[in-house]
């Protein structure tokens, strides 16, 4: 096999036409998921100390006092404002959680998952932006191999997420509305 035709290169490739999946989409939407992922964290980190600050300023350090005066005593405008805050916040953790998770099954491919996994970790997931010269010394790579194993390393996050994980999150959601709609 060349270096641009690897066994995990056909492998996605084979994935990506038996769930009907564009590589190229996939591709791009997995780049800027993971290109995002730190400055969201960043955000929403800024966003929470504010949330806890303004909690502080309502009731003290008690979070359930300062909630119950939320829900009784705040005006409308101050719960409405105070609840769509909490709220992106926990969208923004599900997402969290999704790329986390993604993660895991990353590290479980079963060809060199941990180094996929070490690979877009260092270079998209951690607080800590690496140069691209620190990551070829800390991974021990040439760079043309760096950059393949990269792009790799992408397409397996795409395929983990939009393969599988989104798949079984909407069969979760539809399982959910069906036993809602028929609770007997």
């Amino acid at each position: 096999m060349s270096r641009k035709n690897t066994q995990t290169l056909n492998s996605i490739h084979m994935m990506c036409r038996m769930d009907g999946l564009d590589e190229k989409l996939l591709y791009q939407r997995s780049k800027m998921i993971l290109s995002t992922y730190r400055s969201i964290c960043w955000s929403a980190m800024g966003r929470a100390d504010e949330v806890r600050e303004d909690l502080a300023c309502y009731c003290g350090t008690e979070l359930d006092e300062a909630l119950i005066y939320l829900e009784t005593f705040a005006p409308d405008e101050a719960r409405v404002r105070f609840e769509e805050r909490v709220k992106t916040l926990f969208e923004t953790r599900w997402m969290t959680e999704l790329v986390e998770n993604t993660m895991v099954r990353v590290r479980a491919y079963p060809c060199s998952g941990d180094l996929y996994c070490e690979l877009l970790s260092k270079c998209y997931l951690t607080c800590f932006k690496y140069r691209e010269t620190e990551l070829l010394e800390i991974l021990d790579m040439e760079r043309s191999t760096f950059y393949d194993r990269k792009k790799e390393a992408v397409l397996l996050f795409g395929l983990s997420l939009w393969g599988m994980a989104i798949p079984r999150l909407k069969a979760f959601a539809r399982e959910g509305q069906a036993v809602r709609q028929n609770p007997d």
